[in-house]
């Protein structure tokens, strides 16, 4: 498989990531083509024993951390410009899926990134701490506490109490 093959059969995976980063997805496809840029203008550090996806997303952390410091942006804005399922969800399926996105967005963005990694793009520990230059160790404490504070956003959710309206 040729260099361009490699990188273009990661594009759907760096987009779904992007998307699940920003929440936006115009916000999305400017950092997947970012990322594109710069993997293509540093193709020359890529050392070609290693697996290419997870430099792929490392440079996509990088530039997103980035560009949050230079933007200032603290806030997540969660948006329905998410790939349609090819399925069509019933209306239940419809509301899970809406209540995951919006648990995800209330995550930190280092939780939500190891999560992503990991669930998501289905990388081992080691390439997730490779792509966010972290030791292996705080990508499974990060996880651990994305996985708690997940469970604990979508309890909350269904466990709300209900207001009691009065005639």
């Amino acid at each position: 498989m040729s260099s361009r093959d490699a990188i273009v059969a990661e594009i759907p995976r760096l987009r779904r990531y992007a998307r699940a980063l920003t929440g936006h997805g115009d916000s999305a496809d400017d950092l997947v083509q970012d990322t594109l840029e710069r993997a293509l203008d540093k193709w020359r550090f890529w050392h070609r024993e290693r697996d290419l996806r997870p430099w792929l997303f490392s440079i996509m952390h990088n530039l997103h951390v980035d560009g949050r410091r230079r933007d200032g942006r603290v806030a997540f804005c969660a948006d329905s410009d998410l790939p349609v399922p090819v399925q069509r969800a019933d209306q239940a399926d419809a509301l899970e899926l809406r209540d995951l996105q919006h648990a995800l967005m209330q995550l930190p963005l280092e939780q939500r990134e190891v999560l992503l990694l990991v669930g998501l793009e289905d990388l081992s520990y080691a390439d997730v701490a490779l792509a966010l230059g972290v030791p292996p160790g705080t990508v499974m404490s990060r996880l651990s506490r994305a996985r708690g504070r997940l469970r604990a956003v979508l309890a909350d959710e269904f466990t709300a109490p209900l207001r009691v309206v009065k005639p």
